[in-house]
């Protein structure tokens, strides 16, 4: 393990193993976050790719700390924050982990609704394993934490939430309950994330899965939407007795709307074609009209069967699957159920193989999807990469901006930069600015200024004669194209005197002169910079 006090390493995520990371902050470990506040990294030297998976692990978890709230119990903390690696040894200790928390300790979970709703589990000699809802909150709006004592934690308003209702893996209410060939019952995402992390055995009996069949638990489902109607309690997505809540935090009715898709959803695994087509159109319609449109949609479980429809032959299928799923990925909460769905494998093969507005509305989602950090790693070790590439290349005028826009994004990520660079991008990024009908070169020159920090990356971009062509472009570029040109240049030629001199042979000092005087305030700056650098390398 490398020491970058997270608990990751750089193989770890170059092995693509980093795409079980939100699955393991589901639940915050406060002990580690606490450890990495106290470790001054800036006293070691460590390379700037682990740096930035530190930031990734701190942001991940201040997140995870907002959205979850704080553990009670460490042993939860410890167990679920553990890596989820292939083998049977680690998943029966992990298993074990889980099933030998304490029943009196928990979760506190935080609601959106006008007072803080707090999921505790309380200790109670009569219901050792119930799971409580409290609405009391203290003088300054904050939740009231479970403390020892039993008269402090029973409270005469309590909710008890059946244990059964939870999902054995998240402690956390379940809206999808699918049963595993062992008849047991998880939540669908969460079970569905373990099995594609390679594990075929059921994660409380740990007896192996005859097969992989996820069956949906109807009965269940019914038991806990009724459940929460009785007692009023707000869904996560701010569903609670078939009313929505908005954003003024007023309700409005939904019945009609939940009935109505729920239907549809049914509808998508017709045998019938034509049926399934037209119910996957009408999602599609659906989910580009309004936010509330996509709540419900993803509420009523449709995101599996839709990702299960990427992989379908009939390409007006895969068409209008993949766009319902850009559509969903607008509201940030199904960012979550969409990757904890495992959407990403099956993106990217329609991103490869699909036809071409499939494979535009595949880059359009992976870059929705790469807006959340950890998303980044996950994308980029799917192989992504590559396709988007492709797409950059080969791709239709439109297909070309999706690509370069979901690129930029992930490169952003420095252990992505260098799949970008073996994937080629260099190549196409150069053809990008020299080609004189191409009108990307704004995008072109965004993507090298996030690649130029990479230390494969610079070399890629100075070997493939990239100088000259920056070089002319603060000769005769727009003045953003001036701006992003002198700061790529700045980035390769700082502490590089072999780029310094090919950059003084060319004369690039008259056009930067030129930009200090009349460019943008970044643009000056840099040429400043540059021009300083220059300067030294004359007296050395």
């Amino acid at each position: 393990m490398s020491g970058n006090g997270s608990g990751f390493s750089t193989q770890m995520l170059e092995d693509g193993a980093a795409k079980r990371v939100p699955f393991q902050f589901q639940c915050v470990n406060w002990k580690l976050e606490k450890s990495l506040a106290k470790i001054p990294f800036d006293q070691f030297q460590i390379s700037e790719e682990v740096q930035e998976q530190i930031s990734l692990v701190r942001a991940q978890l201040r997140r995870a700390t907002e959205r979850y709230g704080s553990l009670n119990s460490r042993k939860v903390s410890n167990a679920i924050s553990q890596p989820l690696e292939k083998g049977g040894d680690t998943n029966h200790e992990i298993s074990a982990k889980i099933n030998s928390v304490p029943e009196n300790r928990g979760v506190v979970r935080h609601s959106s609704d006008e007072e803080t709703k707090g999921l505790e589990r309380v200790n109670s000699s009569s219901t050792p394993s119930e799971v409580c809802l409290s609405n009391e909150t203290d003088s300054k709006g904050q939740e009231n934490l479970p403390t020892k004592g039993t008269e402090q934690t029973k409270k005469p308003d309590a909710i008890v939430i059946p244990v059964d209702y939870l999902c054995p893996i998240s402690l956390e209410l379940m809206r999808d309950p699918v049963i595993v060939a062992t008849g047991q019952t998880y939540e669908r995402s969460y079970i569905q994330r373990w099995i594609d992390c390679g594990n075929a055995t059921c994660p409380k009996t740990q007896q192996k899965l005859e097969n992989l069949t996820l069956t949906p638990n109807y009965v269940l489902r019914s038991l806990i939407n009724q459940w929460c109607t009785r007692h009023n309690i707000e869904q996560p997505s701010g569903l609670a007795n078939g009313r929505l809540k908005k954003s003024d935090g007023s309700f409005s009715d939904v019945s009609g709307d939940m009935a109505a898709i729920q239907a549809l959803i049914s509808k998508l695994s017709s045998r019938f074609l034509e049926e399934r087509r037209a119910a996957v159109a009408e999602i599609r319609s659906l989910s580009k009209r309004s936010t509330d449109k996509r709540v419900l949609i993803a509420d009523a479980g449709a995101i599996p069967v839709l990702v299960n429809l990427l992989t379908a032959d009939d390409v007006s299928l895969q068409e209008h699957a993949v766009t319902s799923i850009l559509n969903l990925s607008i509201f940030e909460n199904n960012k979550s159920l969409i990757m904890l769905a495992g959407a990403i494998p099956s993106i990217v093969q329609v991103l490869r193989v699909g036809s071409m507005e499939a494979r535009e509305n595949a880059a359009a989602t992976l870059f929705s999807l790469s807006l959340a950090d950890e998303n980044k790693i996950i994308i980029g070790s799917s192989g992504a990469i590559p396709a988007l590439v492709d797409l950059l290349q080969h791709g239709s005028s439109r297909g070309k901006k999706d690509a370069a826009t979901a690129l930029f994004n992930l490169c952003i990520y420095q252990g992505n930069k260098g799949r970008a660079v073996r994937a080629g991008i260099i190549t196409a990024l150069l053809k990008m600015l020299t080609d004189a009908s191409n009108c990307m070169v704004d995008e072109a020159l965004m993507i090298l200024s996030v690649l130029a920090s990479n230390h494969d990356a610079k070399a890629a971009i100075v070997k493939a004669s990239t100088i000259p062509v920056l070089i002319d472009l603060l000769r005769r570029g727009l003045p953003r194209n001036k701006e992003n040109a002198a700061a790529i240049l700045l980035c390769l030629c700082k502490r590089d005197a072999e780029n310094l001199a090919c950059l003084s042979r060319l004369g690039a000092a008259i056009p930067l002169t030129e930009l200090t005087k009349s460019g943008t305030e970044r643009a000056k700056r840099k040429a400043t910079s540059l021009l300083e650098h220059l300067l030294k390398l004359q007296q050395t």
